[in-house]
């Protein structure tokens, strides 16, 4: 038996929670007048940007409204994910992004998961800054390991507040301004994907 498989479950809760790509070169207290944007795989490009009032406004303008559940909420940042990606994405040219990493692969303005968590985390962050989140809290992002599920692959966390439970709010499936996949967490790192119940 190969010595390092008992370390590697030991230590599976711990890994496939941890935020393993991190930098410490995006903006940690985003807001609309300054955030970060990465893209060409892996944040090799960091750019900041700038929202005008009328922009923050349709982007967030799905979470304006009070939310009945958390349930909606989740549909809502969903929505609001989406509408700033297609902001931004005319502000940097990554408006071009194709979901998933083998349509754009080696071509520029692309997003891999690590780009598409930052910013999706960044986006949550800004409008949970607003006090635009009534029923979840930005967490942190997580990743999860090969073995069954592929690659590693890493995702923006909300959770909501009254249950606890964490979702994933991945927009990585996607291309550029299509809603983000919001799923269980423990679904998502067993493999979850959109069509896939």
């Amino acid at each position: 038996m190969n010595k390092y498989i008992p370390v590697v479950l030991l230590l599976w809760p711990v890994i496939t929670a941890a935020d393993f790509f991190s930098t410490e070169t995006v903006i940690p207290a985003p807001r609309p007048e300054l955030f970060s944007v990465c893209y060409d795989h892996s944040c090799n490009t960091i750019v900041t940007d700038t929202l005008s009032p009328e922009e923050w406004r349709t982007a967030a303008a799905a979470l304006r409204s009070p939310q009945l559940s958390a349930a909606v909420e989740r549909h809502a940042i969903a929505v609001a994910i989406a509408t700033m990606e297609e902001i931004v994405g005319q502000h940097t040219g990554t408006s071009i992004d194709s979901g998933g990493n083998l349509r754009g692969f080696g071509k520029p303005l692309q997003m891999d998961c690590i780009d598409e968590s930052t910013n999706t985390n960044t986006y949550l962050l800004m409008l949970e800054r607003d006090g635009l989140l009534t029923h979840h809290t930005v967490a942190s992002r997580s990743t999860r390991f090969g073995l069954f599920v592929g690659m590693p692959h890493t995702t923006a966390v909300i959770r909501d507040n009254g249950t606890g439970q964490r979702y994933a709010v991945d927009s990585w499936f996607h291309d550029n301004g299509q809603p983000p996949y919001v799923e269980r967490l423990e679904f998502w790192k067993a493999g979850g994907r959109p069509g896939v119940e």
